[in-house]
Formats: structure tokens, C-alpha cells, sequence
């Protein structure tokens, strides 16, 4: 019985052996499941394009997996450029004067003519005084009149002065506030593109990653049933060997197990793990 057993033995050796050379000389085409470089997301390219533009650069041209080849010749203008230069436009020693009111120099003209309306009141009753009291066309009179003109005009200016004062303070004010706001809306401007160019780009990866990993499931697939004959063969090699008596060993497949089993990618794992198109969004 045990030659028997040995005889079989010997001749399932001699047949896997011969299988094992059969499969050795039949090469494999591993075109099929070798790695790929997938083509990027349209929301990738799309991002670079308007991101190119908004720097004042000119179209992008992509080769066939979405890499830049050539960047065309632009306005040279940045999107938030137009904001600084009309920043610059109320700013410096004279921004204040596209700011000064007409309005503002109407009262001005107003209030001094009230002004010198009353002066002149004033004026009549120091002659008044003067009928009065017998001293009209007097020295006495001169004098008072004299001094009377002289506080009035002094008065005058000082009025004058505080009214072209609080015009031109609300006018620096004005040209304050408009520089002010120029300059946060060309903060705005990058800070909002940057958050949509942030969506584009998750959007893009994401999408990127999936058709990735469908790309290896496809080729790990394609590799299991590629290397399926293998695997029976390891099989048959090991159950041989896990029969074979003292002195009667089967060689050990030199395939060894577990040949085929399919890995997980980076790509798989990172989608297994990774945030919805909702969850991206929220995130933004």
C-alpha cells in the first residue's frame, strides 16, 4: 500500500511539476492591470484655468492627462488690482478734493453774508449811539467804529476758517472711508476666490481618487483571473506536499500562496475614509 501510495505520489510530482513548466512558459500580459496615471478632473483643470485668468495670465493648454503644457499671454492685470488702483485714487495730499460739497460752500456763502448783514446792524448802531449822545462824525465815534471793524472782520475769518475746516474735514473723512473701502474689497476678492478654488480642487480630488480606484479594482481583477491558474497550481503543490511520506516530498511550489490576493490602494483607502461631495462642501 505504501508503494502504491508513493507511486502516486511520485507521479502527481511529475504532473504538477509539468503544469508548473507549462505555466512558466506561457508569459502573461501585464499591460492589463500595470499602473496608471489617471486623466485629472475636469473641476481640476477647470480651477486652473479661471485661478490663471484671475492672475492676469492667458489660457491654459492641458496635454492628455490634464498636465499644463503652455500658458497663454494674459492682460497681466490681477482680479483685485482694479480695487488697489481705485484705492489709489483716494489717497495722497489732494484725494480730499473730489470729496469737497458744493452744497457744503453754499452754506459757507450763506452763513457769511448772514454775517456781514448783522455786522452792518451792528455798525448803524454805533451811529445811532453817536446821533444820541451828540458825538455823531466825532473822533470818539471813528474810534468805536474802528474797533468794531476790526473785531467784526476777525470774527469774519475765524467763521470762515471753521466752516473750510469742518468741509474739509468731512471730505478727508469721505476719501478715508472710500480708500478703506477699496482695499478690503481687494482682500475680498482673493479671499472668495480662494475659498471657491479650495471647493474646485476637493471636488476635483475626490472625483480623481474614485475614478482611480475603479481603475485598480478593474486591474486587480484583471490580475486575479490572470494569475487564477497560478494559484491552483500553488494549491495542488501544497496539498502534495502535505501528503507526501519520509523521503517522498513534493517540490514546494516556488509560487508560494496568496499570489493574487488583492490589495487595498492608498486611493481605496483614502475614499474608504474620505469625506462625501456634501461633506467637502460643508467644510468650505
Amino acid at each position: 500500500m505504501a508503494i502504491n501510495n508513493s507511486a502516486a505520489l511520485e507521479a502527481a510530482s511529475k504532473g504538477y511539476l509539468g503544469g508548473i513548466n507549462t505555466l512558466t512558459n506561457t508569459p502573461i500580459d501585464t499591460s492589463k492591470f500595470a499602473p496608471e496615471v489617471m486623466r485629472r478632473s475636469d473641476f481640476s483643470m477647470a480651477k486652473d484655468q479661471e485661478l490663471a485668468r484671475r492672475a492676469g495670465l492667458g489660457g491654459i493648454t492641458f496635454d492628455d492627462k490634464g498636465g499644463v503644457k503652455s500658458i497663454g499671454a494674459g492682460t497681466g492685470v490681477m482680479s483685485f488690482e482694479p480695487f488697489m488702483e481705485r484705492a489709489g485714487q483716494f489717497s495722497g495730499p489732494d484725494a480730499y478734493q473730489q470729496f469737497m460739497s458744493p452744497y457744503q460752500q453754499d452754506v459757507i456763502d450763506t452763513t457769511l453774508t448772514e454775517y456781514d448783514l448783522q455786522s452792518q446792524r451792528g455798525i448803524q448802531g454805533i451811529a445811532d449811539r453817536a446821533v444820541s449822545s451828540g458825538a455823531f462824525g466825532g473822533g470818539r465815534e471813528g474810534v468805536e467804529r474802528a474797533n468794531y471793524q476790526t473785531d467784526s472782520d476777525r470774527n469774519r475769518a475765524a467763521l470762515q476758517a471753521q466752516l473750510l475746516g469742518q468741509n474739509f474735514g468731512q471730505a478727508q473723512a469721505a476719501a478715508g472711508r472710500a480708500f478703506g473701502e477699496q482695499t478690503n474689497l481687494a482682500s475680498l476678492q482673493p479671499a472668495l476666490e480662494g475659498q471657491m478654488f479650495a471647493a474646485m480642487g476637493a471636488v476635483g480630488g475626490e472625483d480623481l481618487a474614485y475614478r482611480t480606484a475603479v481603475s485598480d479594482a478593474d486591474k486587480q481583477r484583471e490580475r486575479l483571473a490572470a494569475y487564477e491558474p497560478y494559484e491552483r497550481a500553488a494549491f495542488l503543490g501544497s496539498g502534495i506536499g502535505s501528503l507526501a511520506s519520509s523521503g517522498m516530498s513534493a517540490p514546494s511550489s516556488p509560487l508560494g500562496t496568496g499570489m493574487s490576493s488583492p490589495q487595498m490602494t492608498p486611493l481605496e483607502t483614502a475614499l474608504k475614509a474620505g469625506t462625501t461631495l456634501g461633506g467637502i462642501y460643508g467644510t468650505i
